[in-house]
């Protein structure tokens, strides 16, 4: 089926998967095809929960809640993600389909720098205000853009413990060559393994503060890690704030 002279979503997956595999193709548009492939992918799960729920309210009404969490589970929270597994497949770019003043808790963690800034995280931020209850939080972890540049300028270790526990068994390890390249990969990870996904935008304490505060929060304070919700792999390098509604 397709609208407009233009093809479905499906044929345009098929369209590009064969473009992707043929030799011809250039490096070039390969990582933009990659790129349209993924935003597919996404849509399909996207629309078909859409369907269900076409006003963007789903019928649950969970209290606590985490937000593309990939494969780390939190017990009794309920699970929203892009892509399985998840509780509810949902694209939280348009929205967090969760009533108003309904939840307690969202927590999120390393998922906050892969959406596109300002329209799509202010309007994430924004959404996740409007479903938490007076007095709700939400707890946001991401890279520490702050920590990422403490050492910059200054030569880069071989040895670095950025590079080790970050990107020794990554593809981009070898082009990792000075401070700079590991500070753009903080930044803007774009590296061409098709398993990680780029970051879009950068941030550290200061940043969040400003942007939950923006949002109409009361406070924004450090967050205490806590390992039977957060990921002890992500503590490392990360910065954690809790936003009071």
């Amino acid at each position: 089926m397709s609208y407009f002279g233009m093809p479905s979503v499906d044929l345009l997956g098929e369209q590009i998967d064969a473009v992707l595999s043929a030799p011809s193709t250039t490096h070039g548009l390969a990582r933009s095809l990659r790129t349209a492939a993924w935003e597919i992918e996404l849509h399909r799960y996207h629309h078909a929960s859409q369907r269900a729920w076409p006003d963007g309210r789903i019928d649950q009404k969970p209290t606590t809640v985490q937000i593309g969490g990939g494969t780390h589970r939190i017990e009794d929270f309920f699970n929203i993600d892009a892509v399985p597994p998840a509780d509810l497949l949902w694209d939280v770019r348009e929205g967090i389909p969760l009533h108003d003043d309904t939840v307690e808790l969202i927590f999120s963690e390393h998922f906050l720098e892969h959406i596109d800034y300002p329209r799509s995280a202010k309007n994430y931020i924004r959404e996740a205000h409007r479903a938490l209850t007076p007095g709700g939080k939400i707890i946001t972890g991401v890279p520490d853009a702050a920590f990422a540049l403490s050492q910059y300028p200054g030569p880069l270790d071989p040895a670095d413990e950025m590079v080790e526990r970050w990107y020794a068994k990554r593809d981009c390890r070898n082009d990792i060559n000075t401070r700079l390249d590991l500070v753009n990969l903080v930044f803007r990870d774009q590296d061409d393994d098709p398993n990680y996904t780029p970051h879009l935008w950068a941030y550290d304490y200061e940043k969040l503060v400003q942007l939950f505060t923006e949002a109409g929060f009361a406070t924004v304070e450090p967050w205490t890690f806590d390992a039977k919700i957060a990921n002890p792999k992500r503590r490392w390098g990360s910065v954690y704030v809790v936003a009071t509604k």
